[in-house]
């Protein structure tokens, strides 16, 4: 049975100190309290960078530009009820502060740290990828 295809940006915010931030899930949320990159759904006729740019926008309050995000990595991920297609980008630059629009927490973190906080099975592929680049 094929399951539903669902394609998400997301972003590995790298702050000069060479740290990521993670979001917490809000409560209400599928996956509530689980830590992730930064991101969100693709939306018809959006490319992966403007979702991106958007979603930065709603969920953080920061802005970037496409030039400013680097692709790094994907994941490719079965849950139950869909199935999950993740792009993963890189960016190093955003004006503002991110602070946690809808909810959550938000936590900088060393990348040799990412394994301590508990994520969806989607994000954890993409752990060593970062901590290789980073």
């Amino acid at each position: 049975m094929s399951l539903p295809l669902v394609h998400v940006s997301a972003v590995a915010l790298v702050d000069a100190d060479g740290r990521v931030l993670l979001a917490q899930r809000p409560e209400g949320k599928p996956m509530a309290g689980l830590w992730e990159f930064p991101g969100g759904k693709i939306e018809s006729g959006e490319t992966p960078e403007q979702a991106l740019i958007r979603e930065l926008q709603e969920e953080l309050a920061i802005d970037t530009a496409e030039s400013c995000l680097a692709p790094i990595a994907f994941a490719s991920h079965s849950y139950d009820s869909f199935h999950l297609v993740m792009l993963l980008f890189a960016c190093r630059k955003w004006t503002g502060s991110p602070r946690a629009v809808e909810g959550g927490a938000l936590q900088w973190v060393r990348p040799s740290r990412l394994r301590n906080y508990s994520m969806p099975a989607a994000d954890l592929p993409l752990i060593p990828i970062l901590q290789d680049l980073l």
